[in-house]
């Protein structure tokens, strides 16, 4: 509402005693007032029939009808007042719910409240329009001037009530929307005050490792890289919006909190980087005691057993002195990672030598494995086939329990188990047997052994 009407009239009261001139002696002023009296009463017939200045009174009718237009314009007064109330505490709700939620029912309460906004607007123009006509407080109001102001008034005080009922019902429909925006309003400030302390537990942190002689300085660019939010935390969400700086608070106390975890954990990850470099160095030096002993064991596969036993594991003594030899320099650049404390180089150089390692252990642990494995089946090649033997017989009683004849899934793969081992016997006969053709055949036969076993499982376990 722009417009404030105006103030109710007040009437005039008597003058007080204190105003009144002093009264003359009893006698003087009884004689003075039979004297008067005469003088009077001709002075006012002639100012009557001559149209004088004084007040008309019109008695009791004109002055009721002047009190009922008052209370008309009192009352219409009251509704004016609790109408604009309504109004600019709902405003105060709107505002919250814009602040916050920018959803489309959020947009239609936006626009229905101005749509009432112009229709209080109309009615409150008709209400001073109505208070403007009529000036009750006129020594000459007539009685049906005064009606009329009463009848004008008393509508649009109506109009008022109706418009206040009309806002009264659409407040009470916004409580979801207000209720949620006013949640979220809930949740800013303890959310911007837990990412400023989470900015301020991280620094701490920081300075913590510092003092260590850890500098720490790609956790510090991160945590400066912060400052620019921190400034927009601190401008508000009168400028941001609700939304966006509930969301970078959150943003900004996980990213802190990051920080300080990965700044706290420092000393113990350089103390493990540490241990590593000292724990590898040690392992490149005994691997390459154990690559020195690679020869030896592939003369003795060569002197003992044909070609197709030990060929592919010829490379093994150059490759594994290379491997050693690659892991020993990529140590060297780790130690120098670490003491430049660039400690993501330093990890990922140390898994590189790692790397290195394993493999040039497995290759130098096959070559004896292969021997020891060899010697076994030449001395004894019966437990081998045994083995294998018993595997194919332990899963032909499992596909048969239960039934009377065999699945021709499981059969099929174990007959043809059978006759693999079959063949793989047959080669072990001649003067130079290729024992390890034997082996991984063997192996493969038990492979396929156990894939059928587990699928037998798999199916009985599902049925019931």
């Amino acid at each position: 509402m722009t417009a404030t009407p105006g103030t109710p009239s007040k009437q005039p009261y008597p003058p007080s005693s204190a105003a009144r001139p002093p009264r003359r002696p009893t006698a003087l002023r009884d004689s003075l007032t039979l004297m008067s009296l005469p003088v009077l009463a001709a002075l006012g017939l002639s100012a009557a029939f001559a149209g004088g200045g004084t007040r008309r009174w019109f008695g009791g009718r004109s002055e009721g009808q002047r009190a009922e237009a008052q209370a008309a314009k009192d009352a219409a007064a009251a509704a004016f007042y609790e109408l604009d109330t309504a109004q600019r505490d709902l405003r105060i709700s709107i505002e919250t719910i814009t602040a916050v939620d920018d959803s489309p029912a959020a947009r239609r309460a936006v626009s229905d409240f101005e749509a009432l906004g112009r229709r209080i607007d109309e009615v409150s123009q008709n209400y001073i329009q109505a208070v403007d006509a009529h000036d009750l407080d006129r020594d000459d109001l007539e009685a049906a001037a005064a009606s009329r102001a009463r009848a004008q008034l008393s509508a649009a005080k109506d109009e008022l009530v109706r418009v206040k009922q009309e806002l009264d019902r659409f407040g009470g429909s916004l409580g979801p929307l207000l209720g949620k925006a006013e949640t979220q309003l809930a949740r800013l400030a303890p959310a911007v005050e837990r990412a400023r302390q989470s900015l301020l537990a991280a620094s701490n942190a920081l300075d913590s490792v510092r003092e260590k002689g850890l500098r720490a300085d790609d956790l510090a660019a991160r945590l400066a890289s912060l400052s620019p939010e921190l400034t927009r935390l601190n401008q508000g969400a009168g400028q941001h919006g609700v939304a966006a700086t509930l969301e970078r608070a959150e943003r900004v106390q996980r990213e802190a909190g990051t920080i300080r975890a990965e700044a706290e954990r420092l000393p113990e990850k350089a103390g493990e980087i540490d241990h590593r470099l000292v724990s590898l160095r040690t392992r490149a030096q005994a691997l390459t005691t154990r690559a020195g002993q690679v020869e030896p064991v592939l003369s003795e596969l060569r002197r003992r057993f044909a070609a197709a036993c030990w060929q592919d594991l010829q490379q093994v003594p150059g490759q594994a002195g290379e491997n050693v030899r690659q892991a020993e320099l990529k140590l060297r650049e780790a130690q120098t990672a670490r003491d430049a404390q660039r400690w993501a180089d330093a990890t990922s150089l140390l898994s590189t030598v790692r790397a290195l390692l394993n493999g040039t252990d497995e290759a130098v642990s096959a070559a004896g494995e292969r021997l020891t494995r060899l010697n076994a089946v030449q001395k004894d090649p019966q437990a081998e086939i045994e083995r294998t033997r018993f595997a194919i017989r332990d899963a032909q009683r499992l596909a048969m329990t239960g039934r009377t004849n065999p699945d021709p899934r499981h059969a099929r793969p174990l007959d043809d188990a059978v006759g693999r081992l079959e063949r793989a016997i047959g080669t072990l006969e001649g003067r130079h047997p290729d024992y390890w053709h034997f082996l991984t055949e063997t192996d493969a036969v038990r492979q396929a052994v156990a894939r059928v076993v587990a699928q037998i499982r798999e199916e009985r376990g599902g049925a019931h």
